[in-house]
């Protein structure tokens, strides 16, 4: 079924690593990212989700990554990542995101707290009511603790100001009836499930694999859209081991490790999260260089 909400929150969506250098940011990096994904024809960035460890940066330096990303994103879509579970608290990071031209905010639940179906529901009614921007609803009960129910996210479609919903529930039955719902638009939010939801009506992805060979997830999801169905499986399939890899060991330390050696940034990651090991960087080195010589750059 057709959403309500067509731009310009679908295609592919990279939620983007935040580098560091010697423990800050590091901002000629981070503007070195937002170029190189732009060029691959990527449809949007996510800034400061989970794979930008935004747990691990104070208020300030999330605005200052964001303004960064807007600075050299041009015309290309910025969604803002806003996480907590202090609703004061995150009214008040909303309320600073001022007129800043984003194309959404990406909002999870409470995370610890477990509020249940109301309290869940009536957080993100506050957020998507006092949000200038369309709220994107980010279905990750595994980081949250809190499991919304299908019901619930139905409800929530109905809000003028929910447009999307990036989906890590685990449930396809909730997917299903998301999509048929029509009423915001869906987007897969784990890289596995990526051609999947796609091909059942999805409107496309926030996948953090999609740092590696963004141009072939951007190519899967054309090739979708023009029912080229045989090129979109075998694309994916291609980037299943990337895929795999990237989510080994905790994100985004593998990710990380792998632009380190395409140069684009340093592998370094702020405590508690570790480095990927020398291990898994070598595979991932490897996968990936595979992947190149069956799709060339």
């Amino acid at each position: 079924m057709q959403s309500r909400h067509q731009s310009p929150i679908q295609g592919v969506w990279v939620p983007l690593v935040t580098p560091f250098s010697g423990g800050a940011v590091d901002g000629g990096a981070l503007r070195r990212l937002v170029r190189h994904y732009a060029a691959a024809g990527v449809d949007g960035l996510v800034v400061c989700g989970s794979t930008g460890e935004a747990a691990a940066l104070d208020d300030a330096e999330q605005l200052a990554v964001l303004d960064a990303v807007l600075t050299e994103a041009g015309a290309l879509p910025v969604m803002m990542g806003l996480a907590g579970n202090h609703q004061g608290h995150v009214l008040q990071r909303l309320a600073a995101f001022g007129t800043r031209p984003l194309a959404g905010i990406l909002a999870p639940a409470p995370y610890y707290v477990r509020p249940g179906q109301e309290g869940a529901a009536a957080y993100f009614r506050c957020l998507a009511d006092a949000s200038r921007f369309p709220l994107v609803l980010y279905d990750i009960p595994y980081r949250t603790g809190a499991t919304l129910d299908a019901s619930t996210l139905l409800a929530l479609a109905a809000h003028p100001n929910i447009a999307a919903i990036k989906d890590c529930g685990g449930s396809l039955e909730k997917t299903v009836a998301l999509i048929a719902d029509g009423n915001m638009n869906v987007l897969a939010g784990e890289d596995l499930q990526s051609l999947s939801l796609l091909c059942l009506g999805g409107a496309g992805m926030i996948a953090a694999a999609a740092h590696i060979r963004p141009d072939l997830f951007v190519a899967m999801h054309r090739a979708v859209r023009a029912q080229q169905l045989d090129q979109a499986r075998a694309l994916f399939h291609a980037l299943v081991p990337v895929i795999q890899l990237a989510f080994a060991e905790p994100n985004p330390g593998p990710v990380k490790a792998q632009l380190d050696r395409q140069g684009l940034l340093s592998a370094e990651l702020r405590q508690p999260m570790p480095r990927a090991s020398a291990a898994v960087a070598a595979r991932m080195e490897a996968a990936v260089a595979g992947l190149n010589r069956q799709y060339p750059q």
